[in-house]
Formats: C-alpha cells, sequence, structure tokens
C-alpha cells in the first residue's frame, strides 16, 4: 500500500509517498505560494498514484478538531491568502481518502515517538526554534489537542538582568517566540544566527530563555525526552548551554534519575533531523488508514 505524507510549511510544501515500510518512493517541493497554485501542484503530484490515505502535518494557526466542520481550516496565519483556507476540503474534492490532520510539530514530536529518539518512550516534547517556535507533545502515542492545538512558543520568559531587547513577536513582544526565534537573534545582533561566534554573548541570553521554557515544559507535562530542532538548534554549541540553564532553572525540583547528570539524553536533538515532520505526516497517514478499517 502507498500513503501520502504532506509536510505544509509557511516557505515550502514537502509531498512525499511512502510505502509501509516508510521507504519513499518520491517526494516534490512545491513553494509555498497563494492556495491555488500550491494545493493545485499539490494535488497534481498525488494524483499520480494509488494512495490509500493522507496524513498532513501544516503551520498554522489551524483548526485540528475532526468533529469541526472546520476541520483542516487555517486559521489566524500571518499569510494573509491562506486565511480560512481548507486543506482538506480542496484535496478531498479531487482524491477522495482518508485524511488526518495536525500541526507541524505534533507531526514531527509523533515521528520522534514512533520512529526516532522518542521510540520506547511514553511521552515526547518536540520543540522547533526558527523563524518561529513552536512544540508539540505526544503521550501514550496521541498528540496534544484541547480547545485548538498548543501554542508553546508564545509563553512569557522572564528576562535576564541588563537585558533591555524588546522582542519581536507582534502580538506579545517579548514571550519565548519574541526572544530566541531567528528574526529575534538578527534583531538583537544585526546578523543571522548562523554568522554570529559561538562565543556571542547574545547565545547566553537564548540558552537562559529556552532553558527557562522547558523548565516550564517539564513542570506542566513532564515529558520522558525533550527534542529540539529547528534552525537556531542547529548551533550544536548551545545544547550543553541550555541544559544547564535547565538544571539552575529547576533548582532540583523535580527529583528524577533521567534529571541527573549532564541531561545529553533528557535534551537532545532529534535523531529524524529534518525529516521529523515529513515522517510525522506519514504516521498521520498511517492512523488515517487504520482509522477508516475500524
Amino acid at each position: 500500500m502507498l500513503y501520502g505524507a504532506i509536510e505544509a510549511g509557511g516557505t515550502k510544501f514537502v509531498c512525499a509517498v511512502l510505502d509501509e515500510k516508510a521507504n519513499i518512493l518520491e517526494k516534490t517541493i512545491i513553494d509555498t505560494l497563494n492556495p491555488d497554485y500550491t494545493m493545485g501542484k499539490t494535488v497534481e503530484f498525488f494524483r499520480n498514484y494509488d494512495i490509500v490515505s493522507l496524513g498532513i502535518g501544516t503551520f498554522g494557526p489551524v483548526n485540528i478538531d475532526p468533529e469541526s466542520p472546520e476541520y483542516g481550516t487555517i486559521l489566524n496565519t500571518p499569510k494573509l491568502n491562506w486565511r480560512n483556507f481548507n486543506l482538506i476540503k480542496y484535496i478531498k474534492s479531487d482524491i477522495n481518502v482518508p485524511i488526518i490532520i495536525d500541526t507541524d510539530v505534533n507531526a514531527a514530536a509523533l515521528s520522534e515517538y514512533k520512529m526516532g529518539a522518542g521510540k520506547g518512550k511514553k511521552s515526547v516534547l518536540y520543540i522547533t526554534i526558527g523563524t518561529g517556535v513552536g512544540a508539540g507533545f505526544v503521550s501514550e502515542g496521541k498528540t496534544l489537542k484541547g480547545l485548538t492545538h498548543p501554542e508553546m512558543g508564545h509563553i512569557l520568559i522572564r528576562k535576564m538582568e541588563g537585558d533591555d531587547f524588546e522582542g519581536v513577536c507582534p502580538s506579545h513582544g517579548n514571550c519565548f517566540e519574541g526572544l530566541v526565534s531567528g528574526p529575534a537573534i538578527e534583531k538583537r545582533c544585526g546578523k543571522k544566527a548562523q554568522f554570529l561566534p559561538e562565543n556571542h554573548e547574545v547565545w547566553g541570553y537564548i540558552a537562559d530563555y529556552i532553558g527557562q521554557a522547558l523548565m516550564t515544559y517539564t513542570l506542566v507535562l513532564s515529558p520522558e525526552i525533550i527534542l529540539i530542532g529547528g534552525g537556531v538548534s542547529q548551533q550544536e554549541h548551545i545544547f550543553p548551554m541550555i541544559r544547564e540553564a535547565f538544571k539552575k532553572h529547576m533548582n532540583g525540583y523535580v527529583q528524577h534519575r533521567v534529571l541527573d547528570g549532564d541531561l545529553s539524553q533528557y535534551i537532545r536533538y532529534p535523531e529524524n533531523g529534518q525529516m521529523a515532520g515529513l515522517y510525522g505526516a506519514y504516521q498521520l497517514a498511517l492512523q488515517a488508514h487504520e482509522d477508516s478499517n475500524k
């Protein structure tokens, strides 16, 4: 059997057809322009394959409530021409297969839970830090959903003494995303993160704020492993700093053997790397097919 997977990002759609062993048989990348162009090319790609189901991990905000008549609708996104566009309805008008949609970060968390660094764990927290900041959480094989979906990138952070940076989030200013995202680093330093030396003072701020956020997530969700992906996290030198900041802010409050030592197995880079989102969409497709046969 063949399964369709879409990692629907704000810059590009990665579409793939995979088999039952997660082998990618065909893949294409489509620019995220206007919905008619991008979705037209997407449907055209999948029309050539006899897929039994489709999974979508998408940028948001997005309606991920299967009971809602607006299931699959992009909501209050900054990409104005995508607002109120329903991905599922568009695809099903041409390719009528079972579809499950979730956030891109929930999908990435699911891929790590099923076939990555979180395999064998009961719960996985996946955070991406890049153009924006988002997080997905899986517990016992289910992604976290509530009234809508989590927006963990917008929690409030206690700024370090001496840091007068105002943040870049248009809604909250100096929330987590407003302080540590790629655009925040670029505005603060005048250049992109990848061009900054490892000893730049900004990394002390960034590591501290990420450590604060991970402490909060650990207190609220109690994940068995935390995985950090995205462009900013590819600065490998920052991981030991993040772990130290986490320990400093946690201050021994949560006692567990996993939180002893250097935390290198608790706070780490995802195993699936840049493929986490696509493999997560594949896992959603598997679930859609399974659900359709119950």
